[in-house]
């Protein structure tokens, strides 16, 4: 049996993060797993207005550019946890913001960066907005080309 160095398991590891609880411990666990391989990181957050605002009767322009505003600062504010979290570690996080359906965005963004595995927690967004958005880790599982780790409490 060929020896695996940690090294060479992992590459470029991608951690989703909608700044739940839950995210919280898919951060930790994807840190981690960077620490041990040396993994190039990369963060993200997906602005999802289309499934917090559809079906809102219209309100206006500014109205939309709000909730955009407090989405993208929540997104911020996600990312800048899993950075302070690498840095405790030693790992360098690249974060990005992404716009669109977040199953979606994810895939697409692993797939356009050569990633070897993404991560992501269960149970993030809760009630009406899970209802909306489907469960977004059950989607990237079904649909991602590469290897998914889920991490749940």
């Amino acid at each position: 049996m060929t020896e695996i160095a940690c090294s060479d398991i992992y590459k470029k590891i991608l951690i989703a993060t909608d700044g739940s609880e839950n995210s919280k411990k898919a951060v930790e666990s994807g840190v981690e797993l960077a620490s041990c391989t040396g993994a190039e990181t990369h963060a993200v957050y997906v602005v999802s207005t289309h499934s917090r605002i559809g079906g809102i009767p219209q309100r206006g322009a500014d109205w939309i550019k709000n909730v955009r505003f407090d989405l993208e600062e929540e997104g911020k504010k996600a990312l800048e946890d899993v950075k302070k979290v690498g840095e405790e570690r030693g790992v360098d996080v690249k974060t990005a913001i992404l716009d669109g359906h977040p199953s979606d965005e994810i895939i697409n963004f692993a797939e356009k960066n050569g990633v070897d595995l993404i991560i992501v927690g269960t149970l993030g967004k809760t009630g009406i907005n899970r209802f909306l958005l489907g469960s977004v880790a059950q989607n990237v599982v079904t649909h991602a080309k590469g290897k998914v780790l889920v991490v749940r409490d």
